[in-house]
């Protein structure tokens, strides 16, 4: 079942529902009322009628009792036995098939018949003539009420119909307006789906409601699907043409080796150099982009110091490089939360990052500030332009491509050191003066 149909019918049930409760409850409720007024009229009608025949001994019973014989009524005065001490006193169209007995105690009740109207019926003890205690009985059938009642139905029902249609074009009304924005984004999914196009759904002029956020969310997870496989595609692109280059030379000297190698051992020795170079580019690439793809995944953490952890991988750099690293740690022990063996690929990451551009001396701090381990690495080369800063992050991206490659750069270390970085809720930015250097700050939460 659709969902316009279940709306139009719940709506149209509901109503129903509503109307059909609100109109019993007025039809039973006047009918109640009515019934008792009439109860309460014919009540005083026999008490008017017991204090004349105490007040009047001398006028005949049977017609004293005629000139008050309601209207759609009859009266009867029944004994101790059961029987009647005068003939019942009715109007012709009144039928007498109502049970006739005697009772000492006053009664007033309202008596259903199959075939009819109902009876209002009061029965009052009262002293006779002969001083015996009998039942004066005195009945009206409620025909007038069931006029009444007849006609409050059909106006009811008729009131019912005139309620019922606008509810059901209301409902009607509702579900296109509900779905009206639902089936236009079914629609815009079918066709970004279908023709992998990337539309988005048009939300000006639109009332602030649910359904509005409901289409911007749909339109800013169209933008950020968007971006995401704009940056597999740039990733894939970028990764393939990374590995095309070293394939391209290892190719071409495995060619040259077939060629000329044999009888020439500079060429043999040059071609198994370049051929192993590109190997190890190959392999670090590989290995760079496997690390981007697991550093997505939640690592186990646990409390690291960062001063050691510097300490440690400062140590490594200088053992391998005769480079000058200076370090200036102003706190002898700072803990954050974090897995070590990721931490300590940032910092790897950026202290390599610095010898790769820069000859001179690397200059390295960390410090502590509004409970953040700050950790800098500052370098003195070439520097950033300012429009290439923030784009630095991003995957396999070389400010300077010929150079990158003179250096063994791959643009994804800076990438990876940033994945990690966010993972443990960090931040990591460059400050950078052409022709002055750059410093890259790795701020974490201190544990």
């Amino acid at each position: 079942m659709k969902l316009r149909t279940k709306i139009q019918l719940f709506s149209s049930l509901f109503m129903l529902v509503l109307i059909l409760l609100v109109n019993t409850s007025i039809y039973f409720l006047f009918y109640n009322i009515t019934a008792d007024s009439e109860l309460e009229q014919l009540s005083a009608q026999t008490n008017t009628i017991t204090e004349t025949l105490n007040s009047n001994p001398d006028i005949p019973t049977s017609d004293l009792l005629d000139a008050y014989l309601p209207t759609d009524g009859m009266i009867r005065v029944i004994a101790e036995d059961e029987s009647l001490l005068i003939p019942e006193l009715k109007k012709p169209n009144i039928s007498s098939e109502l049970p006739s007995e005697f009772s000492v105690t006053e009664t007033q009740t309202i008596l259903s018949q199959e075939n009819g109207a109902d009876v209002a019926m009061i029965s009052k003890p009262i002293i006779w003539n002969n001083g015996d205690v009998v039942t004066l009985q005195v009945s009206s059938h409620l025909l007038a009420l069931e006029e009444t009642m007849t006609t409050l139905f059909y106006v009811l029902v008729v009131a019912s119909v005139i309620m019922l249609i606008p509810s059901i074009i209301a409902g009607m009304l509702l579900s296109r307006f509900l779905l009206r924005p639902i089936k236009a984004l079914i629609q815009t999914m079918k066709e970004n789906t279908r023709h992998a196009k990337w539309q988005k759904i048009d939300v000006q002029n639109r009332s602030r409601d649910e359904l509005y956020e409901m289409e911007k969310t749909f339109n800013e997870m169209i933008d950020y699907l968007k971006g995401n496989f704009e940056k597999q595609e740039v990733f894939v692109s970028d990764a393939s043409h990374e590995l095309k280059t070293p394939i391209s030379i290892v190719k071409s000297y495995a060619q040259l080796l077939e060629r000329r190698g044999k009888e020439n051992p500079e060429v043999f020795n040059e071609s198994v150099e370049a051929i192993d170079s590109e190997a190890d580019r190959m392999q670090k690439l590989v290995e760079q982009m496997l690390s981007l793809a697991k550093n997505k995944t939640k690592a186990a953490m646990q409390q690291v110091d960062m001063i050691t952890l510097s300490e440690e991988t400062i140590a490594t750099f200088q053992g391998a490089y005769d480079r000058n690293i200076s370090f200036d740690k102003r706190h002898e022990k700072l803990l954050v939360n974090g897995n070590p063996n990721q931490l300590q690929q940032v910092v790897y990451i950026l202290i390599d990052n610095a010898l790769k551009y820069s000859n001179d001396e690397i200059k390295i701090v960390i410090d502590e500030r509004n409970n953040e381990a700050i950790f800098q690495v500052t370098d003195y080369g070439q520097g950033i332009p300012e429009k290439e800063q923030e784009r630095i992050f991003d995957r396999f991206y070389r400010m300077d491509k010929a150079r990158s490659r003179d250096t063994g750069g791959t643009g994804l270390g800076l990438a990876i050191a940033n994945t990690i970085t966010d993972a443990h809720n960090g931040r990591l930015f460059v400050t950078s003066n052409v022709g002055e250097g750059s410093t890259f700050t790795l701020t974490l939460p201190l544990d």
